[in-house]
């Protein structure tokens, strides 16, 4: 699923390309994408349509529209959701689910190969802390978010962050470090791809218990997740396969940087060590078994 990188290179494109503009009209191609609008897809369409965006808005993985009418156009991308801007004489995409045509004559489309995203239209609820809410071209977002997105923590890139806070709340879980990283309720925005990575600049087990690290441990880790972030959002993002695109249909290429994820039996760009793959959590891990070995009391 794409992580924060990825979701903020959409998000750069629809401020870049939606903001400012009005709905006219609204198509729904396919109900399943809009199913978490209890209402249905009338009352979808009809709540966005004359409607102007305001904002784009991100806060970790998550995405909205701010919209002028107080409600806010709510986006989960999954595994394999794509919003594209797109002139409306353009080849309807073979997935093509949900389609917002703009006031400057271009289509926000929604496509989507798998169905796991959605789009949700919803009233905004106040942030938990006051502050702004998330990620946007102004620099500080309104303190509102959709109601699905007040659990979800703030991200490494976040300026709001309390990383004194989060460090503290980090050790006192009693859990391994990666499963800490993936805890969106503790630090958000990062997926598996690039814990494996920040876990590799700091030299940690993904099986480290939280509870045994120091402070400054933990401080230098928040810090290089979020290094490794801003590294991959300079090239776009990481991109497996076409799945992954933004609002113009490009990959980006920081797949081609990894220094772990996805290297296995490829030499440690540190020591050189073969670089190994192991099961976590239903999915893999991968590090340097010489850069970051096993740890006594591994949480795994």
């Amino acid at each position: 699923m794409p992580e924060l990188p990825e979701v903020e290179v959409v998000r750069r494109g629809l401020d870049a390309h939606v903001v400012g503009r009005t709905v006219t009209d609204v198509a729904v191609l396919h109900p399943r994408p809009v199913r978490r609008h209890v209402a249905g897809p009338l009352d979808f369409a009809g709540r966005l349509a004359g409607t102007r965006v305001d904002a784009a808005v991100r806060r970790g993985k998550y995405l909205w529209l701010q919209l002028d009418s107080g409600d806010a156009l709510s986006a989960h991308l999954g595994m394999s959701g794509q919003m594209l801007v797109e002139p409306p004489d353009a080849e309807p995409e073979r997935h093509l689910r949900v389609r917002l045509d703009l006031s400057d004559g271009r289509q926000l489309r929604f496509v989507d190969q798998r169905m796991f995203g959605g789009l949700v239209v919803v009233g905004l609820v106040p942030t938990p802390d006051g502050l702004p809410a998330g990620t946007c071209a102004a620099g500080e977002s309104d303190p509102l978010l959709p109601p699905e997105v007040a659990h979800v923590a703030r991200d490494p890139l976040d300026p709001h962050l309390d990383a004194g806070a989060l460090v503290e709340r980090f050790r006192r879980r009693r859990t391994g470090v990666k499963r800490a990283l993936l805890d969106q309720t503790l630090l958000s925005g990062v997926g598996n791809i690039y814990a494996d990575e920040a876990l590799w600049r700091s030299r940690l087990h993904f099986a480290r218990p939280t509870d045994t690290m120091t402070r400054p441990a933990v401080r230098r880790l928040v810090d290089d997740v979020a290094d490794v972030m801003r590294a991959a959002l300079v090239q776009g993002g990481t991109s497996f396969d076409a799945l992954y695109v933004n609002v113009n249909g490009a990959s980006g290429y920081f797949d081609r940087s990894l220094a772990v994820y996805g290297q296995e039996g490829e030499p440690c760009p540190r020591c050189g060590a073969a670089v190994t793959r192991e099961a976590f959590m239903n999915r893999s891990s991968y590090r340097c078994p010489r850069c970051q070995p096993v740890p006594r009391n591994a949480r795994w």
